[in-house]
This record gives C-alpha cells, structure tokens and sequence, in this order.
C-alpha cells in the first residue's frame, strides 16, 4: 500500500509559530527568562521527554506543566477566534497523492480530539484517511513509538511508508522507526546530523509530493 504519515502543526498547517508565540508568552508570565529559540528544541515533543528537558534548563520540576498550561490557555484562546492556517501547498499535496493512489495519514503529537478540530477547521478532512495521536502510544516523539503504531495501524512496513516532518524531533521518530523522511523544514533548517535520516529535504510540500511520486517505486 502506497502511504504517506504526515505531521500535522508545522507541516501541514502553519500554526507552529503560533505556539513559539505562546511558548515565549507563557514562560515570561511564569517568571522564566528562557531565550526564544529554546522552545524551537521542544516542537513535537512529547511531554515526559520536555519536562525533564525543561528541568534541565532551569533547574525547576514544575517549570515545564506551568509554562505549558498557560501557553494552551493563551493559544487555545487566539485559535478559537481564527481561521486555521495551511502550510503552503498543502491542500495541493495532498489532492496530488491521493489523485494518485497513496493513502494519507497524519502522525501528531497532538491530542486526537485537538488535531480532528484543527484538520476539520482547515478544511482537510476529506483528504486524509487517518489521524493517529501521539497520546495512543507510551511513548511521544522523538520515540519512534507513534510511527510504528501508525504503520501497524495502516498494515505498512515501515521502511516502504513515507513520513513527511518539519521539525528534528519528527525527524528523529520516524526515522527511527523506519520510514523514509522528508521534511520540508518550518522554522528552523536541519544541520548536517539530521540530513543524514532524510530521504529528501523539500522546500515546499508541492516539492515533497513529487518527489514523493517520483521515488515511491525506487525501495
């Protein structure tokens, strides 16, 4: 079965620098000097692996739930009040593969119930044929956990799926478990570590689905 795993915040819809907005937000109202691009690191990851990380930044076991609750009260607040916004090319991508023959799955770290709103609310329900949360898996991105639960889920091995990310803790899961990876990068490029798990880099998803289409048949 022809399958791509997409991400979805970041990647699918531009709504990551919506939550480095919050992120930066939320830390200052908390009492955290934490510089900006320290919450790049945190995109994608699942809690159990940003609180400890965020302990070891400043030192405090409480710091991470503080900055995190008030930055969902604040971004829950703006994302309600506006419409969802879509990476460029998105809608494009995704009409492009399924015109010919793929399946499409988002792979999030976001709560299922979140991620249904937000994809319905931009309008890509009908281009998807599946939604697997982070939250039904032990183990959140960067651990390949929820990329294998999604390949078991669609009945695909894992090294003949496709998994498309933005974002290095993305990268990490599903490379680890297996898939081929492209990312298309948001906010930040990847650095020659992280080039070494891609298939491809895109710059745009219209260039990640031909590539796609060009390369599925190669493995």
């Amino acid at each position: 079965m022809k399958t791509v795993l997409f991400d979805l915040d970041g990647t699918l819809l531009d709504t990551e620098r919506i939550y480095q907005k919050y992120w930066q937000i939320a830390a200052k109202e908390a009492g955290y000097d934490i510089a900006p691009e320290t919450f790049l690191e945190f995109r994608s990851m699942a809690s159990a692996f940003a609180r400890e990380k965020m302990k070891g930044i400043v030192g405090n076991d409480t710091a991470y739930d503080e900055i995190r609750n008030l930055r969902k009260k604040y971004m829950n607040e703006e994302m309600a009040q506006r419409d969802i916004p879509l990476k460029k090319g998105a809608k494009e991508a995704l009409a492009l593969l399924r015109e010919n023959g793929f399946h499409l799955a988002v792979v999030t770290a976001t709560a299922e119930k979140q991620a249904e709103e937000y994809i319905a609310r931009a309008g890509l329900s009908g281009a998807l044929d599946k939604l697997i949360s982070a939250h039904m898996v032990k183990n959140g991105k960067p651990a390949p956990d929820v990329y294998l639960f999604a390949c078991e889920t669609l009945g695909v091995a894992p090294n003949s799926a496709f998994a498309v990310e933005d974002a290095p803790n993305g990268v990490i899961s599903a490379s680890d478990a297996g898939c081929r990876v492209i990312m298309v990068p948001d906010l930040s490029e990847p650095d020659d570590a992280l080039r070494t798990r891609l298939a491809f880099c895109a710059e745009d998803l219209m260039a990640a689905a031909q590539y796609i289409l060009g390369n599925h048949t190669l493995f």
